[in-house]
């Protein structure tokens, strides 16, 4: 059993590190305003990254194992905004924050957690991870930046579906509006939606939707896309729409493969 823990920790830590987060910043307990050492490690993070370089910035929120789901699930998301409102007021684009989460509480057995209240100091954090200017690849970025040519693809990683669906998750909801209020301002931009799968067997060129039962499913991700940005005024004439299969992993992991990209198609 002992074993089964440190392995469990082990892959945990693994996973965490992962993300790599740049910065984090730790919380009293049930508070979410910042005391001033707290805010320092805010300003100095923003003095420490070039701007120029930085594609989009990643904002989540957690609390501890006390309490119930709903209070912490709040009180992650003040301590988000909290960080957010800090980085805006001390110049930072609210635009190249992409992504703004709160998690709610990290569950653990205290029986199971030697240092229990470590344990908890740590699960009272904001993460700020940063995403760097085409760290994707060539001509892949992470956002709907101002200055697009044809050809250039956009990523989101918080546009992804669940395992054989193509229902879009209440997160990926609230991304496709931003996008949407983004492409009413750049009218001229004409883009294809492009949708992919993960797990697939070689044999098979698409994944099957569990709605629908069709070997369609990288198509039908496309097409809800598509149809949800058209539902919030952007033209359908500026949109198409295409279904890539399990033709171009990322190589990030499954969760990854199973998302939709845009292709800028005229400007």
């Amino acid at each position: 059993m002992k074993l089964f823990r440190v392995l469990f920790l082990f892959i945990i830590y693994n996973l965490a590190a992962q993300q790599k987060p740049i910065e984090t910043v730790y919380f009293d307990f049930d508070k979410y305003d910042l005391t001033e050492s707290q805010s320092k490690v805010v300003n100095n993070f923003i003095k420490s990254i070039d701007t120029a370089k930085v594609e989009s910035i990643q904002i989540y929120g957690y609390c501890d194992d006390r309490g119930t789901d709903d209070y912490n699930f709040r009180l992650s998301h003040d301590r988000v905004n909290t960080i957010q409102n800090l980085l805006v007021s001390s110049g930072f684009k609210e635009s190249k924050i992409v992504i703004l989460e709160g998690k709610g509480r990290v569950v653990v057995r205290p029986d199971t957690v030697e240092n229990l209240y470590e344990t908890r100091l740590r699960n009272r954090r904001v993460d700020l991870i940063v995403v760097k200017r085409n760290s994707f690849g060539k001509d892949i970025y992470s956002s709907f930046k101002d200055k697009l040519k044809v050809g250039d693809k956009i990523y989101l990683e918080s546009i992804l579906f669940d395992m054989g669906s193509s229902r879009l998750t209440n997160h990926s909801k609230k991304e496709l509006d931003k996008i949407a209020l983004t492409l009413q301002k750049q009218k001229n931009l004409q883009f294809e939606i492009r949708g992919h799968v993960c797990c697939t067997p070689e044999i098979y060129s698409d994944g099957i939707d569990k709605d629908t039962k069709e070997r369609r499913l990288s198509w039908n991700r496309a097409k809800t896309v598509f149809n949800y940005l058209s539902s919030k005024k952007v033209s359908k004439n500026r949109m198409r729409y295409q279904g890539c299969g399990n033709k171009f992993p990322l190589r990030m992991g499954d969760n990854y493969d199973r998302r939709v990209e845009f292709l800028i198609t005229k400007i």
